[in-house]
């Protein structure tokens, strides 16, 4: 069999037509036998791979699909749409996730060759290479022997880990594992933003918190995130009053104010502006769905 064929039964056997957070740490499979709804989620570091099927997710106006055999990598807190675009009875969606560990990443630096420090992206497609996909397959596999997965995990999440820093996306792998990049320093203005959304947002306070001057903190947000701070601010603002209505609530006015927002016309404009329906239908039609999981961008 080859990888990808091995990889696509591995899946389909565990995952058994479901989403499976996996015995595996941070290791989450999927399969769907039909296209999803898409649905927002602040993604976390990740990593994400199809075995069969196409996965779309969407970053602001950026629209990333990738199908069997690639990858996509998301290297900081992101609120991102993803749906599984391309799935049948016959042909069913078919992925791998596995949450990447910045302090994972940071101890195999000291051992990689030197590189030049570039910009990384916030979200990157690549196709997977035969040295990627021999220690994917291998770590699904001890899902067959359990026992097995607190000795051998770690080890062989460490080769992936290896064969992303050195491999096409290796730059955007890197900043992520380094506490003095740019990427570092822009997700420590993120955390900001997340944990202070509902709050005014100012930027030279941003600024501060990234160690970066106004105009290079600008241009450096919006290089990595494909949003403003305020719009990034926004996002995180709706997507927390979503996750709030279908959980919690169905007092919208008090939902808006609860995430910031001031008018509750305002907050009915924008979520539909986003979401495509004001904020009480669109948090009925969601409540019979499974919620996203960040893992699997």
């Amino acid at each position: 069999m080859d990888q990808l064929g091995e990889l696509r039964a591995l899946i389909a056997r565990h995952a058994a037509g479901r989403y499976l957070q996996t015995r595996l740490p941070g290791v989450v499979i999927m399969e769907s036998h039909a296209p999803t709804e898409p649905l927002s989620a602040v993604a976390r570091p990740s990593f994400a791979i199809v075995a069969q099927g196409v996965k779309r997710t969407v970053l602001a106006e950026q629209i990333f699909d990738y199908g069997p055999g690639q990858f996509a990598v998301i290297s900081l807190d992101l609120p991102v749409t993803g749906h599984v675009l391309r799935a049948g009875p016959d042909r069913p969606f078919l992925g791998m996730g596995l949450t990447l560990s910045p302090a994972a990443i940071a101890t195999l630096l000291l051992d990689a060759p030197t590189a030049a420090r570039t910009d990384a992206a916030g979200i990157a497609v690549s196709d997977a290479t035969s040295d990627l996909l021999d220690p994917i397959i291998r770590l699904l596999h001890l899902l067959d022997r359990p026992e097995d997965i607190p000795v051998l995990a770690g080890a062989i999440e460490r080769e992936i880990l290896w064969r992303l820093i050195n491999g096409e996306q290796g730059a955007t792998i890197r900043q992520i594992g380094l506490a003095d990049s740019r990427l570092s320093q822009i997700s420590r203005a993120i955390r900001r933003i997340r944990a202070g959304y509902a709050e005014p947002l100012r930027i030279e306070d941003l600024a501060k918190v990234a160690g970066m001057s106004v105009t290079s903190f600008h241009r450096h947000f919006r290089a990595v995130t494909a949003m403003s701070p305020l719009q990034f601010q926004k996002r995180i603002r709706l997507q927390e009053a979503r996750t709030r209505l279908i959980t919690d609530s169905h007092d919208v006015a008090a939902v808006g104010y609860a995430v910031g927002y001031d008018s509750p016309s305002q907050f009915s404009r924008e979520y539909r502006r986003l979401f495509g329906a004001p904020p009480g239908r669109d948090a009925s039609r969601l409540q019979a769905l499974p919620p996203p999981d960040p893992t699997m961008v």
